[in-house]
């Protein structure tokens, strides 16, 4: 196999360019350009510094065509130009790399055509976890969001109507046709209430309450279909992640899907960094930990033992002596999985075969740190 003829730094770039939705780099460039796009609009500061701000961002430029060719340029070695070029991260890299561009091709005035660097804002779109989520959610919940969309026109649509029948006699300058009152009904559906367009009618004014209380409504169910689901998306995301880390611990191997599925709902996963405490000896004890991923070190009186990916500790304080008796520590970064003291006695109850295994890693640690 052909060695790579890229300086290794620039190798490294390449491959984490093409791989990732955001390096560290694209970050850094993000919030340049942004930050000179916006300096660009302050006059005292553009008189100032006005080539110090257009070096920075046509380097912020440079930056995001040679990243939009780095991942072209991968996306052809796979095969996949037309798949990356029409991907969410496709479309919103050539936008980025060509909006300035054009637009200044095009003629148009160069601070303004500068203006277009909003675009690099939206790289980091793509890479947000929870963007991706709502964007589930939004697909899932299409039908209850639209019917709440077709509740909100029609109540726009009738609100208007209701106050131009109402109300043009005397306010025929705001509400002379029912445009002029869509624009009152938006206002007051979405609780803006400028107060440049008010009412005067006594029938009006109870029209415009009424659209008042039915804009509290209808965003009150848009609130609570998106909340919900995005809630439930989130717990089905975490749950998968959690199995699968559940699936790595050779401890649970042997167990069947539905004793999996009973466990991944009472653990939490947390991440530590190195060195970081995670058990005092002398405290109370309310939990296990099974180790996922990383390592620990176990300061024991006479030796200082250290646990692997698979391995479990805390379980000592939940058998019996409910006082932590040594100090753990994590060596690496550490992801692991924490089993609640009320959750450990349920998942006992529930399954005496992992109870025993517990039992008997309990009695050989006992009889390994005796000697």
């Amino acid at each position: 196999m052909a060695k790579s003829s890229l300086p290794p730094a620039l190798a490294r770039f390449v491959a984490a360019t093409a791989g990732r939705d955001m390096t560290g780099a694209a970050y850094a460039a993000m919030l340049l350009g942004t930050t000179a796009m916006v300096l660009l609009t302050l006059d005292a500061t553009y008189a100032a510094a006005q080539r110090w701000i257009y070096a920075l961002l046509w380097g912020c430029l440079a930056f995001f065509v040679a990243e939009w060719a780095v991942r072209v340029q991968a996306a052809a070695r796979m095969h996949r130009v037309i798949a990356y070029l029409t991907s969410g991260r496709g479309l919103v890299d050539t936008a980025c790399t060509v909006a300035v561009p054009t637009a200044l091709i095009a003629g148009v005035e160069p601070r303004s055509a500068w203006l277009l660097a909003f675009t690099w804002a939206l790289k980091v779109v793509p890479g947000v976890p929870g963007l991706r989520r709502l964007r589930r959610v939004m697909v899932v919940q299409a039908r209850p969001l639209l019917a709440v969309l077709v509740l909100f026109l029609l109540v726009l649509f009738l609100g208007s109507v209701a106050e131009y029948a109402l109300e043009h006699d005397d306010q025929p300058a705001t509400f002379g046709n029912i445009p002029s009152a869509m624009w009152w009904a938006v206002v007051t559906l979405t609780t803006t209430g400028y107060g440049d367009v008010v009412p005067v009618t006594p029938l009006g004014r109870l029209v415009a309450s009424m659209v008042m209380i039915s804009g509290l409504g209808v965003f009150g169910l848009w609130t609570g279909i998106l909340a919900t689901s995005f809630a439930d998306e989130t717990r089905r995301d975490n749950f998968l992640k959690t199995w699968e880390l559940v699936g790595r611990v050779p401890f649970f191997a042997s167990l069947g899907p539905a004793t999996i599925a009973d466990v991944t709902q009472m653990l939490r996963t947390i991440d530590l960094p190195p060195r970081a405490t995670v058990i005092r000896k002398g405290e109370p004890g309310d939990c296990m930990y099974f180790i996922a991923a990383g390592e620990v070190e176990v300061d024991l009186p006479t030796k200082k033992i250290r646990l692997g990916e698979g391995a479990f500790f805390g379980e000592m304080a939940l058998l019996g002596n409910n006082l932590r008796s040594a100090n753990i520590v994590t060596t690496s970064l550490s992801k692991l999985l924490v089993l609640d003291l009320v959750d450990f006695r349920v998942l006992m109850a529930r399954h005496p075969d992992l109870a025993q295994s517990i039992d008997a890693e309990a009695v050989r640690r006992t009889l390994e740190n005796r000697t």
